[in-house]
């Protein structure tokens, strides 16, 4: 029995974290925010790193250290637990996040090489993406039946493989470069810090971050470490790591975007961006190089997301098997990733934009637990001013009324709310107390 992992297999569980992290969303975005932002480049950055890295990395402590996410929502109560819980998967599983990989990567590996005569004759495109799509669920599905093992199929080969690749169009870059660093445009030219935040704060890896955690323990257990706090520590070791390597990757794809604006002009997107550079780069062989990292990326976030999603309807619905919750979930993402994604992004959106503000909330009161851990209607009252606002936010009838709060233009305007909320909750918790009840406020 091992209580610590080795510096090569921590090494190995960081990658396999990365994996799960960055997929399609995470590419495209850095380079779309470097053409975009220009010289403010690395000022965009900042904002970025915060809530595409920052929080993301702070989530997966953050429940490693409370002891799961269950046990960190049910500091709200533990109804609340179920509800949000349930939310978060559902809505970055089968509802949204996994379809997703599979039409994007989709869009980026296989439909530049189908030819045109395919995709433009009757259900061409939706022949082809059908055939696609269950293709690369088999294979996630195939990848995600040993939970347990994916630090030895994502952190071993599929991580390093699409690192290498990263690496090869950035030095591409670096020895023959497109060109200098454009002027900024739009919000980045007047408050690129705060732009760079959100564009971080809509790869929704906070939420992500949420659910991770259970698979990375797994793969820890199952490399001998066994004792709960070297679990914990070997968790928030992994989360260090794919944070210093998301910069990286981060700071790399957004030199590579900057590069582009001087030359090329501002584009439509991320992946647009990334066309222009490695055709220009690499030629033909460009696209085929960008195909292998679209589909890799995507297939690691498939798998991790299958896996803890998985993990989760298993405690919940304990007679229907981890195996039989796999299947299910890459059928039912096989069959939305190819009828009406569309409208099922149209619904799930808004619950993202609900329940995402509250992730970080909790996120941030986990941190703070050991200062507020007596005044124990924080929790609640911090959740409910947050989650009030961010469900009025999405209501057209209520949008008046949100609209006068600070931040709003900035699309934050949840943070004056939370913070009024942590202050009432530890006056409560105060009152609460004076009149005898401090006993049933657990630590």
């Amino acid at each position: 029995m091992r209580n610590r992992l080795s510096g090569k297999k921590q090494l190995l569980v960081g990658l396999t974290l990365f994996s799960m992290f960055f997929g399609a969303g995470n590419l495209i975005f850095p380079p779309f925010l470097g053409v975009q932002a220009g010289s403010h480049t690395w000022i965009a950055m900042a904002g970025f790193a915060l809530s595409a890295i920052g929080f993301p990395v702070l989530g997966v402590v953050a429940v490693a250290r409370s002891g799961g996410l269950d046990a960190l929502a049910g500091r709200v109560h533990p109804v609340f637990a179920f509800v949000f819980t349930l939310l978060i998967y559902l809505s970055i599983g089968p509802c949204l996040a996994i379809p997703r990989t599979a039409s994007t990567s989709f869009e980026m590996a296989v439909a530049p090489f189908v030819p045109q005569t395919v995709l433009g004759g009757a259900g061409g495109l939706g022949t082809a993406q059908l055939l696609y799509s269950a293709v690369f669920f088999l294979i996630a599905l195939l990848l995600a039946l040993k939970p347990d093992k994916l630090s030895d199929r994502l952190g071993k080969i599929l991580t390093p493989c699409l690192l290498t690749l990263i690496l090869l169009i950035f030095v591409g870059c670096v020895l023959h470069p497109i060109g200098g660093y454009g002027s900024a445009s739009g919000a980045y030219e007047r408050n690129p810090m705060v732009k760079g935040f959100l564009e971080g704060y809509l790869t929704m890896d906070t939420i992500a971050a949420l659910n991770f955690g259970i698979i990375i323990a797994l793969n820890i257990q199952a490399m001998g470490v066994t004792e709960e706090k070297a679990v914990v520590s070997a968790t928030v070791k992994a989360g260090i790591i794919t944070g210093i390597v998301l910069m990286a990757v981060y700071s790399a794809l957004a030199h590579i975007g900057a590069m582009t604006g001087e030359t090329f002009g501002v584009m439509e997107n991320g992946a647009q961006t990334l066309n222009r550079v490695v055709q220009y780069q690499f030629g033909n062989a460009g696209a085929v190089i960008l195909a292998a990292i679209f589909f890799i990326a995507c297939l690691n976030t498939c798998v991790g997301l299958l896996s803890c999603c998985s993990r989760y309807f298993c405690t919940i619905v304990p007679r229907v098997g981890y195996r039989t919750w796999v299947f299910l979930f890459a059928g039912a993402s096989l069959v939305i990733s190819n009828a009406g994604l569309n409208r099922i992004l149209e619904i799930s959106v808004p619950v993202l934009n609900m329940i995402y503000p509250v992730a970080i909330v909790l996120i941030v009161l986990a941190f703070l637990h050991p200062l507020i851990r007596r005044f124990r209607l924080v929790y609640p009252v911090c959740a409910l001013f947050t989650g009030g606002i961010s469900i009025g936010s999405e209501i057209p009838a209520l949008a008046g009324l949100m609209a006068g709060l600070p931040f709003y233009d900035l699309g934050l305007q949840w943070i004056v709310p939370a913070a009024v909320g942590g202050i009432l909750g530890v006056f409560l918790s105060s009152v609460w107390k004076r009149r005898g009840s401090g006993e049933h406020f657990p630590e």
